[in-house]
């Protein structure tokens, strides 16, 4: 958590007067978009206006959030969001540890003026004015919590603030089964359950959202899934003509890769993608115990994350990828 000094100036700086924007990563997920709609909703219970701006489209899932059809995506109104990057008084950077992890956006925020804020549970950040950084805690929506906690100000979480930071600890935590997940995170979940988020509701519309193309395309990939390493290993994947095929949509393919770990003696899984517009090959990794798919995405995969969940990717073809994570498995003896 920030020190009290730093509550003390970031209180300073949180007043109607400033220009405030929320960032988070690109792709963004569950969490980060649970996570900055959750604080800027408690901002609004403080009298304080926020814009949220995400480098991209985000999957349709997620918009059913409060205000979340509101935010700025960046690839479709680049000046508008590089406008309120440029002329913000406070930057909230949630849920990544780097500016490279933010796309287009990554150059202004390292030229913007603003007092930059991190709040986020990914392992070696970058430098910003002030950073709560916490690898143990499994979700950025939970750090926002423990941030308004300190602030003093659970008092202001109402409906829309806890529907936000409940969608985001469920996402990032598999539905609360991650090993990252704690006693704090349940008692949390249970605070925001009582201020108004119903667990039912939340998760009919974040996850009872299949459509066909979704169902076919992951028909496709249980249909040739394949284990490896002794049994350890599991290897998924889906080419670009599958997905055009099936008429791909953001979000589609979420969660396939937690398929693999489902499988009996199973400790990682991987799952590979065709980019549908440019020639590299996305990776998802899932993992068990101990074993670290964030050091092993940062050593072969130009990626990282999480000690039990991160992402990578490649710019060998699709069956050469998966041949090269064969042999690093291997050799790594996982």
């Amino acid at each position: 958590m920030f020190t009290p000094a730093e509550l003390l100036e970031i209180n300073q700086l949180l007043i109607p007067e400033n220009k405030i924007v929320i960032l988070t990563h690109y792709n963004p997920d569950g969490d980060a978009i649970g996570s900055s709609l959750g604080l800027k909703h408690y901002l609004r219970a403080k009298g304080i206006e926020a814009e949220i701006v995400t480098p991209n489209d985000f999957p349709k899932f997620l918009k059913w959030m409060p205000e979340a059809k509101k935010n700025i995506i960046g690839e479709y109104k680049r000046k508008v969001a590089f406008d309120l990057i440029d002329n913000a008084d406070v930057i909230f950077c949630l849920d990544f540890n780097s500016p490279a992890r933010i796309g287009l956006l990554g150059d202004w925020l390292m030229r913007a003026k603003a007092k930059k804020i991190l709040i986020d549970h990914h392992q070696q950040p970058e430098d910003f004015d002030y950073v709560y950084s916490d690898t143990i805690i499994p979700a950025t929506c939970q750090m926002i919590y423990h941030f308004i906690e300190a602030m003093n100000d659970e008092d202001l979480v109402n409906k829309e603030i806890a529907e936000c930071l409940y969608t985001g600890i469920m996402t990032d935590t598999g539905g609360f089964r991650f090993r990252s997940t704690s006693a704090a995170t349940h008692r949390i979940v249970a605070n925001l359950i009582e201020k108004g988020a119903d667990p039912s509701v939340i998760t009919s519309n974040t996850w009872d959202t299949n459509t066909v193309s979704r169902l076919h395309l992951l028909a496709l990939v249980l249909g040739r899934i394949e284990v490896v390493n002794d049994g350890t290993v599991a290897v998924l994947s889906l080419t670009r003509k599958e997905l055009q095929e099936y008429g791909f949509q953001k979000g589609d393919t979420e969660g396939f890769v937690n398929y693999g770990l489902s499988i009996v003696g199973v400790k990682m899984s991987a799952f590979f993608m065709e980019d549908l517009y440019e020639d590299f090959i996305k990776i998802s990794f899932r993992s068990k115990d101990d074993v670290d798919v964030n050091q092993f995405s940062r050593k072969y995969f130009s990626g990282g994350g999480h000690i039990n969940a991160a992402g990578g990717k490649s710019m060998e073809s699709l069956p050469d990828t998966i041949e090269t994570f064969k042999a690093r498995v291997a050799e790594e003896n996982l």
